[in-house]
């Protein structure tokens, strides 16, 4: 009999994904272990693997948004009758504009056949596949100059690839109002929701600490000497921050509710900014991680996240999250706790300043850190303490080697 292939949870966090692009088509023959699409999750664009042997009888229409657990495929016998299996399937099967076309109006009702453009509907928007989209941004492509060979003159994959730059027409004017309208990705609504979730439930407060750097910046200059693998502030501080918490259990903490959860593991989630938003892979038991081996981790898990190649066990259990903004020029900010985190630490620049020790002024380095605690799980006294450890370790690098 006929199988629906349903869209699986693939993220703890995953209410629903989007078809990207589909590696068979109806009529296919498949077999069970084979990967058949790509779907984009919350977190990552990830490879779907089929189950079923027999042949496709139905695919749910790339670029489309389901909720998990519907019907978006159909394997079995041809000719078989799969209908009944598609009642949960969306009564609207036509994919999500991808882009918004700007307002102006066309400089003719009649396209030229030396400057194609792509199908849109009344309201301006270009019908183009997510896929097609980041290709035609990749490859600095209009899509407004592409004509589309999918359904409704949708823009897919073999057109950017096909492209060929024309004359298109212009329809530039001064003073023409336009815009486009990008549709929120996975990531970007699960990023909304729990952030929205943890800031109106979660009650916030926020500690402010100005560290002095110098003594980091020379150890860091003096460690380089002695590496290929060069370590970077960020590695430090992260390294610094994982020591402070194994002497501070509470602040490596949840709040579950009817309990505390002190986690004795340090799992450092290391915030990472992508095009559709901000991912947090984990650096597991940094504490007990040489500098070198964060710095190594660190920057295999940033470059996973920027190709969305992270896979689930890469972004799971952090225990405290670190936002360092620090290499934008920003001097101080404050971050909304990560889930489950009752904790987040937001990290400013090291600017060059002039300090006052001792009623005599010198020219120095100083970083300003802000700790964003959930009250529930955490207390002023106890951030302030962490806080402390954490300067001191910076202050006074070398207690990160004993």
């Amino acid at each position: 009999m006929a199988v629906a292939i349903k869209l699986p949870r693939m993220s703890d966090t995953m209410e629903e994904g989007t078809i990207v692009s589909w590696f068979v088509k109806v009529g296919d023959t498949v077999k069970s272990s084979e990967m058949i699409a790509d779907v984009e999750t919350d977190k990552a664009t990830m490879e779907l693997e089929n189950f079923e042997k027999g042949e496709v009888l139905y695919l749910l229409p790339e670029g489309t948004t389901v909720p998990v657990e519907t019907a978006i495929a159909v394997i079995g016998k041809k000719g078989e009758d799969f209908q009944d299996l598609l009642k949960e399937a969306p009564a609207a099967a036509a994919p999500t504009p991808a882009a918004a076309a700007p307002s102006a109006p066309a400089a003719s009702s009649t396209p030229s056949a030396s400057a194609p453009v792509a199908s849109t509907s009344n309201n301006g928007r270009v019908f183009a596949s997510p896929l097609a989209k980041s290709m035609a941004e990749d490859k600095g492509i209009n899509l407004e100059t592409v004509t589309g060979s999918g359904d409704n003159g949708r823009i897919i994959k073999k057109d950017i690839e096909n492209y060929t730059p024309g004359a298109a027409a212009s329809t530039a004017a001064v003073g023409v109002e336009s815009y486009d309208e990008v549709p929120v990705s996975q990531m970007r609504k699960t990023i909304a929701k729990r952030l929205a979730e943890s800031k109106f439930t979660a009650p916030h407060f926020y500690l402010t600490k100005e560290i002095k750097m110098d003594a980091v910046l020379s150890a860091r200059k003096r460690m380089n000497e002695y590496t290929e693998n060069r370590i970077s502030i960020n590695d430090i501080i992260i390294k610094a921050t994982a020591v402070a918490l194994k002497s501070h259990p509470n602040v490596n903490s949840s709040w579950l509710g009817d309990k505390i959860r002190r986690n004795h593991h340090v799992h450092i989630g290391v915030a990472v900014a992508i095009d559709d938003g901000l991912l947090v892979p984990v650096v597991r038991f940094a504490d007990s991680k040489s500098l070198s081996q964060i710095g190594a981790e660190v920057r295999e898990l940033a470059g996973k996240a920027k190709t969305k190649e992270l896979q689930p066990k890469d972004w799971e259990g952090n225990t405290f999250t670190i936002s360092n903004l620090g290499a934008f020029g920003i001097d101080e900010f404050t971050a909304i706790v990560n889930p489950p985190d009752a904790c987040i630490l937001a990290i400013g620049s090291s600017k060059e300043t002039v300090i006052v020790e001792n009623g005599e002024m010198r020219a120095g380095h100083v970083m300003k850190v802000t700790l964003s605690c959930d009250h529930r799980a955490v207390d002023g006294v106890t951030g302030a303490n962490f806080l402390q450890t954490f300067a001191d370790l910076l202050e006074e690098p070398v207690r990160l080697l004993v």
